[in-house]
């Protein structure tokens, strides 16, 4: 049986603006053939080695995944400021979703999380991105989405960062808190925002089928087992920009 894949921006309007009885059926539909995908969201310590920052705001680049739930749950973080889908890894000039798709560009789907240190610190940050927005022994899949533009990998914003996020992954894999080796990979490479119709996507589409399956399960695990970190109200993209 094949898996269903994320459904591609062109296919996606269509998907939107079905009536809501066939959206129905289409959800049950997607929930029967996807359901073994659903990622398990567990319990971990948080970071030995972490710092409370001295800035009112830093930034975080996570890939894990199909960018519309990881962005969701970011969203509803206290401390965070903003999130950001977009694209790392690749060159400006694909940075794109249709070129990111072809699997090609060394482009990864990613999350710019601004925040404040002084609210919540960078270590925890990453334990919210292991333990509930993706599973970080999968290299290049992440639920139905494989390729290489759906690893698991993290953006180090400065040699601070990136000596907190290896210090973390080797206390989680000495600790056997997964089943299997954490694959998450320490990258370098510039940040650029997705198009607009992916930003704040789990908000504005909380029926998508997509969603339905494989994102609003990771807003519960996030309520259920950060409830100190979690916010009812997501801050979204659109809030943050300029009315015209």
């Amino acid at each position: 049986m094949s898996r269903p894949v994320k459904t591609p921006a062109s296919a996606l309007f269509r998907l939107r603006y079905f009536s809501l009885g066939a959206a129905a059926l289409v959800v049950g539909v997607a929930v029967v053939a996807m359901q073994s995908t659903a990622q398990e969201a567990r319990t971990i310590p948080p970071p030995a080695v972490d710092k409370a920052g001295e800035a009112t705001s830093e930034v975080a680049v996570l890939a894990g995944g199909c960018f519309w739930g990881v962005q969701g749950v970011f969203q509803h973080l206290k401390g965070v400021t903003n999130a950001v889908s977009g694209y790392a890894g690749g060159d400006k000039s694909t940075a794109n979703y249709r070129a990111v798709t072809t699997g090609r560009t060394g482009h990864a789907e990613s999350v710019q999380v601004t925040f404040d240190p002084r609210q919540i610190t960078y270590g925890r940050i990453l334990q919210v991105f292991y333990s509930v927005a993706h599973d970080p022994t999968q290299l290049n899949r992440q639920g139905p989405d494989t390729g290489t533009q759906y690893r698991s990998a993290v953006f180090p914003e400065g040699a601070e960062q990136e000596r907190i996020g290896k210090a973390y992954v080797a206390q989680l894999d000495q600790a056997k808190v997964f089943h299997a080796a954490i694959v998450t990979k320490s990258e370098a490479g510039a940040f650029y925002a997705a198009e607009d119709y992916h930003q704040d996507f789990l908000t504005r589409n909380p029926t998508h089928p997509y969603i339905v399956v494989h994102d609003l399960p990771k807003l519960r695990d996030l309520k259920r087992l950060f409830p100190d970190l979690y916010r009812t109200e997501p801050v979204l993209v659109s809030s943050a920009r300029p009315s015209n």
